[in-house]
């Protein structure tokens, strides 16, 4: 059966690779014929190979209380966490839905990361008890639906590193419990499979760790230990997917003043580790065992809450000069080393706790 009457079906394939990601679900009810389309693994490299992939940046934002009643000033209302969509290529914000059980926000100090055309949401503190929470929720850009995955086999992590490899696992390590243990354990998450696998612990506990996705590696960036709370390391190891192993500890990788929140993996062929250093007022990037400045930082970025990794840019997320949050997105171009600023709508300025690019 033709994909579109008349039409050959390489020619329909192209048609289809031209509906916007938000507009999936639409064409994928039409018909069977198309629904099987979009969700096959050729639909997405036939987006890329042609130029029409969406860039998409999910945020978890801080933002004004949906409760809060601009007519009273005294009722003042805790911000709530919530999903935003920045598309880079077009400046455009979007709200994602929140899911389920979540209505009233997402847990705070969630994590996210981007699996195929997935969204994953891991862990936090409820909004309102703030216990922590081990619930796994994933959204998927073909539906426009949430779904439950099975919840992390440890409730008691908080404030850990988690990244994925992009294509089917997400990798949790450090954190600490709610005696404020700092944490060595880590764990793996196969998405499609919907189990978690334990991992062989790290050398040492990493709380407040930054994880990334590097060369075939979760790399686990800084942290500190129970006994040196705030004092983060500046060390980093990395555990290799193939050998399901650790590689010993790297010490002294880290600047002294830089921050793991900081660290962001380079892009596709790119195995650099970057940083976004206060002391030089720059961003460097880590080849081997050497960093060499890439660019400086722009003067009127002064403190940086979220940097995230987006082909061959990176996308910094902070405070401005007059002490604003967040009024400004900045985009650095790897290679030409030029920033270009994006201004954020209103609505949309609420500090990033939490960020992670899909590419759909």
């Amino acid at each position: 059966m033709e994909l579109i009457p008349g039409l050959p079906d390489d020619l329909a394939r192209e048609c289809l690779s031209r509906v916007p990601c938000e507009e999936f679900s639409s064409v994928g009810s039409i018909c069977r014929g198309w629904k099987a389309e979009i969700e096959s693994p050729a639909f997405l490299s036939q987006r890329r190979s042609t130029g029409q992939s969406q860039a998409l940046v999910v945020l978890a934002q801080a933002r004004p209380n949906p409760a809060e009643r601009p007519d009273s000033p005294k009722q003042l209302l805790p911000p709530v966490c919530l999903l935003s969509v920045f598309e880079p290529l077009t400046g455009r914000w979007t709200d994602l839905p929140p899911p389920p059980g979540c209505t009233n926000g997402l847990p705070r100090f969630c994590r996210l990361a981007a699996v195929g055309m997935e969204l994953v949401v891991v862990g936090g503190l409820d909004p309102f008890t703030w216990e922590a929470s081990a619930a796994v929720y994933i959204y998927s850009f073909l539906s426009g639906k949430w779904r439950r995955g099975n919840d992390m086999p440890v409730r008691d992590r908080i404030f850990f590193g988690c990244a994925s490899d992009g294509e089917r696992t997400l990798f949790v390590a450090g954190g600490h419990d709610t005696d404020k243990n700092a944490l060595r354990s880590a764990l793996a998450y196969d998405i499609r499979g919907d189990r978690w696998v334990p991992v062989p612990d790290m050398a040492i506990e990493r709380d407040e760790c930054r994880v990334t996705f590097r060369g075939g590696e979760f790399v686990v960036v800084s942290g500190y230990t129970t006994d040196a709370q705030g004092k983060f390391e500046r060390s980093v190891e990395a555990f290799n997917v193939a050998t399901w192993s650790w590689r010993p500890v790297e010490e002294n990788i880290l600047d002294a003043h830089t921050s793991p929140r900081a660290c962001v993996e380079g892009g596709p062929g790119d195995d650099s580790l970057y940083a976004l250093r206060k002391s030089g007022g720059d961003v460097a990037a880590l080849r081997g065992s050497a960093w060499r400045s890439v660019a400086n930082l722009p003067a009127d970025v002064t403190s940086q809450t979220h940097v995230l990794r987006w082909c061959d840019k990176l996308i910094v997320f902070g405070w401005g000069s007059e002490g604003r949050s967040d009024d400004a997105v900045f985009v650095l171009d790897l290679c030409s080393s030029k920033w270009t600023k994006m201004e954020i709508p209103e609505g949309y300025s609420g500090a990033v706790m939490e960020g992670c690019v899909l590419e759909i």
